[in-house]
């Protein structure tokens, strides 16, 4: 597949939150154009929620923007031909995962995914806090087929279907599901839609990816201050940031991984990837720069 250079016109990352509550702190939004100014951050009044951040994926970010959002936006189904193997209900890709995840969630607040987590066919399939493994949790968990690749990559990915712990992304790819099943019609998500020849698209991203490119090692992947960002983003050729009023690993992630997606959006290889089959594609999905 070939990526003309000037495809995009904007690069965006989000570093999302599964966290309860209106305003998620953990919600950062990055975004640059071509060159090398360094990208800045999207401020949202009173700070970021999700449905904020709906509402500028929808209708206010610019045209022709790539947009990678650090969530998973799948399950794991390959391995076992099923998300929730044994139940009759069980999507069979998906978009009816999402579909699944916004019935069942209707009445949460915010864009939450706490019924989803509570619901009783889905729960044995989850490791919930309090000690709650569900009696099909098997070790660390289930990984997509994408999930395994980054580990082959040097990567230490986690299983959507373990909700505890610092590292867990479980929470946060639930509610970006509740996101997507919204924007349905209205952005593509690669490569559950094909790459469209014009406009806007949604990524998977993997932060640590643009953090080993940028040449941070393993385990110093977090960048809490202006020297290690601007360290960080000469090595993707950027120009150093604008100071920001306050430093944490969410802006740090979301502005270099928006200048790594600048740096990657024509690559050919990565539209490609070779493990990535149209079954994938259609139920567990793939995360952008694994290959």
């Amino acid at each position: 597949m070939a990526i003309a250079p000037d495809r995009f016109s904007h690069f965006a990352a989000i570093d999302w939150s599964g966290a309860v509550g209106a305003r998620q702190p953990g919600i950062a939004v990055a975004i640059c154009t071509h060159g090398a100014e360094a990208p800045t951050l999207v401020a949202a009044e009173g700070g970021w929620s999700r449905a904020a951040a709906l509402d500028w994926l929808a209708s206010a970010m610019p045209p022709d923007t790539l947009v990678g959002l650090d969530l998973g936006p799948s399950l794991p189904f390959v391995d076992r031909g099923a998300f929730f193997p044994g139940w009759s209900d069980s999507p069979a890709d998906a978009r009816g995962l999402w579909r699944l995840v916004e019935a069942i969630c209707a009445d949460d607040p915010h864009l939450g995914a706490s019924s989803f987590v509570d619901h009783d066919a889905i729960a044995p399939h989850l490791r919930r806090h309090g000690g709650r493994k569900g009696v099909f949790f098997e070790g660390r968990g289930r990984l997509r087929v994408t999930e395994e690749a980054q580990g082959l990559q040097g990567l230490n990915p986690t299983s959507a279907l373990n909700l505890v712990g610092a590292a867990q992304v479980g929470k946060s790819s639930l509610t970006g599901m509740r996101v997507l099943h919204r924007l349905a019609g209205r952005l593509p998500v690669w490569p559950f839609d094909p790459l469209p020849a014009s406009g806007s698209a949604i990524v998977e991203i993997y932060t640590t990816i643009a953090a080993r490119a940028a040449g941070i090692r393993k385990g110093l992947s977090k960048m809490r201050d202006a020297e290690s960002l601007d360290a960080a983003l000469a090595a993707l050729g950027s120009a150093p940031h604008r100071p920001l009023a306050r430093y944490d690993d969410h802006a740090t992630d979301a502005i270099l991984t928006a200048a790594w997606l600048r740096t990657t959006a024509h690559r050919a290889d990565l539209w490609t990837p070779p493990a990535l089959t149209p079954h994938i594609a259609q139920t567990e999905g793939w995360t952008f720069g694994v290959t």
